[in-house]
């Protein structure tokens, strides 16, 4: 019998666990359409920036030319609207037809860190027709004066807010980098978080030698990525009441499988796509099929956290214990 691939994710009933990432690839119609071909069960929308709405709405308001040669050299690091989405009344566009285009749910995006003007656009994602925002945390805290209490209890009302704006189902993308990172995700979904999505990669910075000069540098994931994600997924699985989508590194349907046996709903991937094509998700989806037969799994939801630290045999192994196993062991290779 063929095994129920079907999982729920975010309050969305979707045909399998296999969603593709925020990223370029989905505003595309027709790579959209082939990766709704190919089995892909649900897509995010390329992230609409904070930035480029402060941006458009300082043209609107004139104030863009004025002052710009203060900051000028700043402006060069944000992507060329012309290039990304030309900003939200575009990307508001952009959206709706990618709604009508396929019969898969689109995830719309919002990627910011403060709580301003730009939040009332979750409003107008949910009015283009997305089933559901992401809401996709990208920032580095530098200053020394912010704690790590300021800038969870930020990100908090930040949630608090978005989730008045929307009626739809509303995840938060999240880095890894919080202190106590299990409390802030149980703080999120009581705040109206329906769904945590982990983890966010950055684009981190390189310095180019000929130029001297400090510039992004963007590098696909690679598989030993989704350890991460792994990990944390099986820590809160029973532990918050949102839904959970595991992101980076998901490669092979090997990736997929572990991360659902962890406890994610859904998995989420783009490096693989960019690398394979739109193709690769039916490798994902049919290899998830076939690994839940040999395996006597009757449905995702039956195998979703079976391995999660509630219900692994050694629970240990998801916490400091097993990184002193895995010193120990390792020590009897030294030569």
């Amino acid at each position: 019998m063929t095994p129920d691939l079907r999982t729920g994710y975010l309050g969305l009933t979707l045909k399998n666990p296999v969603v593709i990432s925020a990223c370029p690839l989905t505003e595309r119609i027709d790579t959209l359409q082939k990766l709704e071909e190919h089995g892909a069960a649900a897509a995010v929308f390329p992230s609409l920036f904070e930035e480029q709405i402060e941006r458009e709405e300082m043209e609107l308001h004139g104030l863009y030319e004025t002052g710009a040669e203060t900051y000028g050299e700043s402006l060069s690091y944000f992507p060329d609207m012309v290039d990304y989405n030309a900003g939200s009344t575009n990307y508001l566009r952009m959206l709706e037809l990618a709604v009508q285009s396929v019969g898969i749910p689109i995830i719309g995006s919002l990627n910011g860190v403060s709580r301003g003007g730009w939040v009332r656009f979750a409003r107008s994602i949910e009015d283009a027709g997305a089933a559901a925002l992401e809401l996709n945390v990208y920032g580095i805290f530098p200053d020394p004066a912010r704690t790590a209490a300021d800038v969870e209890a930020e990100l908090v009302d930040l949630v608090t807010a978005v989730r008045e704006r929307i009626s739809i189902p509303l995840a938060v993308k999240l880095p890894p980098f919080f202190t106590a990172f299990a409390n802030l995700a149980t703080r999120l979904a009581d705040a109206g978080a329906d769904g945590l999505v982990l983890f966010n990669r950055f684009v981190h910075a390189d310095i180019d030698l000929d130029t001297l000069r400090v510039a992004p540098n963007l590098v696909l994931s690679e598989p030993f990525e989704s350890r991460l994600p792994l990990m944390w997924v099986a820590l809160l699985r029973g532990r918050v009441s949102a839904s959970l989508a595991a992101t980076s590194g998901v490669h092979a349907p090997a990736d997929v499988v572990k991360l659902l046996l962890s406890g994610a709903d859904v998995t989420m991937t783009a490096s693989a796509i960019y690398r394979r094509g739109p193709e690769h998700v039916r490798t994902l989806v049919s290899g998830l099929s076939a690994w839940m037969t040999e395996n006597e799994y009757d449905s995702v939801e039956q195998m979703k956290g079976s391995l999660s630290h509630a219900h692994a045999p050694d629970p240990g192994v998801f916490e400091r214990v097993g990184y002193m196993r895995t010193l120990a062991s390792f020590s009897r290779w030294m030569p």
